[in-house]
């Protein structure tokens, strides 16, 4: 168990270095300079030259990601172009609101997705069964960033039930904590529906099939002979056989949540993650696109990580291979 973790913690190691090497690749082959943000005719040559030299891009581009590689390893993601500040503080001002935001849409996803993959099991072949099957395909396709603009003309533009983005409401900050935090959540309703309903109509397709898969195994089959409710047999015995490719998916979807709110974010003018890279990218601001890049990478490859010790951890099977 423990060479097995070793191993592919390694082998997660490795894929971040070229998942970095990739993005600082692609960074350096957009036209125009990293520099860009300097080129103002008003600062004299001469200070241009010295920011460039301040920044370290007057170096090549292999020393400038060597050096940037070096800084990462000790916890300094450099000087934010745009911002003016650290790039950890940029991040770190930017990442509650993300982890915010993704644990609403992950609440969603499987506080949905596993009833509703529960209830089509057990009618499954059903005429019903098949009308939400074909409903999660349909909600499962759409792109989070237009089912976000057809929320926003339903619940704010329309019925005007939710706010239309932001985090607050003007003059929130001087209204009682209970207030404050309501507030937030009718903020908080339309971007985690935008990003957790089509999670969850692919979590109901996936519980499905693994409880179906498991349906036909002689211990379920022996369990329903020794005269147990099917309810039951649902709940204590098929699900727990289940549980180990949810857990897998749960994974999974930690990371994509974290990593790929970026349109969603965007649309809402939430202040997370996804609005900070998109800001970055208009700025050429390298810095700050490159720890943006290693954070998404690095979500990605632990929930990865957490999926296969989650299956290695409850499939015997497995472990023995």
């Amino acid at each position: 168990m423990a060479a097995a973790i070793l191993r592919r913690a390694a082998a997660a190691l490795a894929l971040l270095l070229v998942v970095l090497t990739g993005a600082f690749a692609l960074l350096e082959a957009l036209p125009g300079d990293a520099a860009a943000a300097f080129e103002d005719p008003r600062v004299p040559p001469a200070q241009r030259e010295r920011l460039r030299a301040v920044y370290g891009l007057d170096r090549p581009a292999p020393e400038r990601f060597v050096r940037f590689l070096s800084a990462a390893a000790r916890g300094d993601w450099g000087y934010s172009f745009s911002h003016h500040r650290p790039v950890a503080r940029v991040l770190g001002a930017a990442l509650p609101w993300t982890l915010a935001l993704a644990g609403a849409a992950l609440l969603l996803e499987f506080g949905l997705g596993i009833p509703l993959g529960l209830w089509a099991a057990r009618r499954a072949g059903a005429a019903a069964d098949h009308a939400l099957r074909v409903a999660a395909l349909a909600l499962w396709t759409l792109p989070s960033f237009w089912l976000g603009l057809l929320l926003l003309l339903a619940f704010a533009f329309g019925w005007r039930l939710l706010p239309p983005g932001g985090v607050a409401s003007p003059g929130a900050e001087a209204w009682p904590w209970l207030a404050r935090a309501g507030d937030l959540l009718r903020h908080l309703a339309l971007p985690a529906a935008a990003i957790g309903l089509p999670a969850a109509a692919a979590t109901a397709r996936f519980v499905r099939a693994s409880l179906l898969e498991v349906a036909g195994e002689g211990w379920l089959l022996a369990a329903r002979a020794r005269g147990l409710a099917p309810r039951r047999v649902i709940w204590g015995h098929a699900l727990r056989a289940a549980a180990s490719p949810v857990l897998q998916l749960f994974g999974l979807s930690l990371a994509s949540l974290l990593s790929g709110s970026l349109a969603v974010e965007v649309v809402f003018g939430w202040p997370g993650l996804g609005r900070v890279t998109y800001e970055a990218l208009v700025a050429r601001d390298q810095p700050v696109l490159l720890a943006g890049a290693t954070l998404a990478a690095a979500t990605v490859l632990a929930g990865s990580l957490i999926a296969e010790l989650a299956h290695l951890a409850l499939d015997p099977r497995v472990r023995r291979g």
